[in-house]
């Protein structure tokens, strides 16, 4: 068992305000005859296919496009935006960002610019802030427009349990929603320059969760409270965000899981392990084979197949020779591999694809919606 060297930390309480997106009535993005439209769960087309491009429902619209231009449809199909924008990003926070020639801005729910496009680039709202760019500096608005932090960084993520990172040259800090610095600037920045901030957490996870933030020092992870005060000591090689009082972290090329005090619950084994538990089970690597193991480490479902995705509503794609099924939790399954491609459950429905055609089928491997192009 390898002891990590711990600092100590009070328990922090979570101070999250994200605002959970739900929608009344579960719609899928469909192709047919080359254009887009909506089915709902039992396979019914909700909105007939008339776009060039749409994209899934968020906070109860979606941003679909004709010619080249993109606007919003409600679950009815009527517009609340008709296409005039040159890009859109979802809904959150009952707002979104669109470009209008080379300046972002923002819309709200019933289609109007509630914030004028003057932005170089704009991400979504998290928490009620939204970081955005004025020439090579990024700063945050609030939902009225009004800046609660000038431009002023080379770096912005999104907020989140109250705090938001930002990166000064090479060195980061956190904010809070006044604008004011609560943490210097003084961990590494280890997000990719290249990638833009929107994606910057699929590689370096600079959020608060759980009250603990993963920081980088002198090219080794540990983990930060809300003060600034480390509470694990800079020592792994990658380390994700905590989910559910665990941490994926990576030792020696060597994947392993603590608690929130450092303390190993799973030894440095695994190849790759996912970064975080989804319904008790996380996908883990063995000898370039995967499965799937319990919070203890334990091997519930043996390491069998070429790739695997996390589990959604009772089953898991994974995927053997080329080809995409499902299992259930004990590792039987339940869809034989059959799909070039397959998604993850949701809202009781999974995308597969057969031949470049996506379908949906339901949790038996039913097709609700048959394969189209």
């Amino acid at each position: 068992m390898i002891s990590p060297a711990v600092l100590g930390c009070q328990r922090q309480q979570s101070h999250s305000t994200r605002k959970e997106e739900s929608q009344t009535v579960a719609l899928f993005p469909v192709v047919q005859d080359a254009k887009r439209g909506f089915v709902d769960k039992a396979g019914q087309i909700a909105i007939p296919p008339q776009f060039d491009d749409a994209r899934a429902f968020a906070e109860g619209l979606a941003a679909v496009k004709i010619g080249d231009r993109w606007g919003y449809v409600d679950q009815k199909g009527h517009y609340v935006a008709n296409p005039q924008f040159d890009e859109a990003r979802d809904f959150q926070n009952s707002l979104a960002a669109i470009k209008m020639g080379s300046r972002w801005g923002y819309i709200d729910q019933a289609g109007k610019l509630v914030v004028n496009p003057q932005f170089d680039n704009a991400w979504n709202f998290s928490e009620g802030i939204a970081n955005v760019q004025v020439g090579k500096r990024w700063g945050y608005i609030d939902q009225k427009g009004q800046y609660v932090a000038n431009p002023q960084f080379d770096e912005a993520e999104g907020f989140s349990e109250g705090l938001a990172e930002v990166c000064v040259g090479e060195k980061c800090g956190f904010i809070d929603k006044s604008g004011e610095l609560v943490i210097n600037p003084q961990f590494d920045s280890w997000c990719d320059k290249e990638v833009s901030p929107g994606w910057q957490r699929l590689y370096c996870d600079p959020e608060f969760s759980e009250g603990l933030v993963a920081v980088r020092i002198k090219g080794k992870v540990g983990y930060a409270d809300r003060n600034g005060k480390l509470c694990v000591n800079p020592q792994f090689e990658e380390g994700w965000k905590f989910r559910e009082g665990v941490a994926v972290v990576k030792v020696g090329g060597k994947d392993g899981i603590i608690d929130k005090t450092g303390k190993f619950v799973v030894n440095p084994q695994f190849d790759d392990l996912s970064w975080s538990f989804r319904e008790g089970l996380a996908s883990a690597e063995m000898g370039k084979k995967w499965g799937f193991i319990d919070k203890a480490g334990k091997l519930v479902v043996s390491a069998q197949f070429d790739s695997v995705r996390e589990f959604g509503e009772g089953l898991a794609p994974v995927q053997v020779g080329g080809r995409w099924g499902y299992i259930d939790h004990k590792g039987k399954y339940v869809v034989s591999p059959q799909f070039d491609s397959a998604d993850t459950h949701e809202n009781g429905l999974a995308a597969v694809e057969i031949a470049g055609r996506k379908g949906y089928i339901d949790h038996l491997g039913k097709y609700v919606w048959n394969p189209t192009n």
